[in-house]
């Protein structure tokens, strides 16, 4: 094939592309449009009970993490800590506060 013929096939396609891109965005929008205030707000409100109906990971219970024992686990623990301490300051408050009053009900037992 000639490189005009090929430049031209590429050039309605481009045009198939736009205009069928458009069509869907005129559906999407019709369906959109389609929908009366009471069904958007009965669709949210059954999406916000089935969000409140699912627990959340890890909800409910609290793990205990044993200290570690091991060098490794030592250094794993410390790189987790410095991690959380750069990425999350929030965090970090807490995880303090925390240690705090670990240390002082730890340390007012033994007396």
């Amino acid at each position: 094939m000639r490189l005009a013929t090929v430049g031209k096939l590429l050039g309605v396609a481009g045009i198939a592309g736009v205009a069928a891109t458009g069509v869907v965005l005129a559906r999407d929008e019709r369906e959109r449009r389609a929908y009366t205030p009471d069904d958007v707000r009965a669709r949210l409100h059954a999406r916000a009970e089935a969000v409140a109906s699912e627990p959340a990971p890890g909800e409910g219970s609290l793990e205990v993490v044993p200290e570690p024992t091991t060098p490794r686990g030592r250094l794993a623990q410390r790189a987790s800590w410095q991690r959380r301490r750069f990425v999350d300051p929030v965090a970090t408050a807490v995880g303090n506060q925390v240690a705090r009053l670990r240390r002082r009900s730890s340390g007012s037992g033994e007396g």
